[in-house]
């Protein structure tokens, strides 16, 4: 782990973004609140709150730091949801690595609560797709 002892404490923010690819009826059946294991987006924010509170936990190399806020953010499309993370902390270190792991899991809980309705008659996902992974800003000041 790299030794940020000597770095002064300065305001920090990141911002990542990412998208699921999903079916259109997938996409309505989110948006009409009709996915049998419950209301996606609302546990997908959920999650990536909790992703960005424990990303020291899940990544060996990242510091513990003070997170002082997180937004999370979807925009719905007819095959596409984008998922936003934007992360603040006052400290010694970036923030870019908490955005990340938000996004990624939110898209993550997203697809684990389509599933059913994203699954081929063989049990496979062919429409179903996270890309775009990717830090849209990053600051300290």
């Amino acid at each position: 782990m790299v030794d940020i002892s000597d770095k002064r404490d300065v305001k920090r923010r990141a911002v990542a973004s990412g998208e699921i690819r999903l079916k259109p009826e997938t996409i309505e059946a989110i948006k009409n609140r009709e996915i049998v294991k419950g209301e996606v987006l609302e546990t997908a924010r959920i999650a990536a709150v909790m992703a960005v509170k424990q990303t020291s936990s899940v990544i060996p190399m990242c510091h513990q730091i003070p997170v002082t806020g997180i937004d999370v953010k979807f925009e719905i499309a007819d095959e596409v949801i984008k998922a936003t993370v934007e992360v603040k902390s006052v400290g010694k270190t970036g923030v870019e690595m908490e955005a990340l792991h938000g996004v990624s899991v939110a898209l993550l809980t997203i697809w684990d609560m389509v599933k059913s309705a994203e699954k081929d008659e063989t049990g496979n996902y062919p429409h179903t797709g996270i890309r775009d992974i990717r830090v849209l800003e990053k600051s300290k000041k």
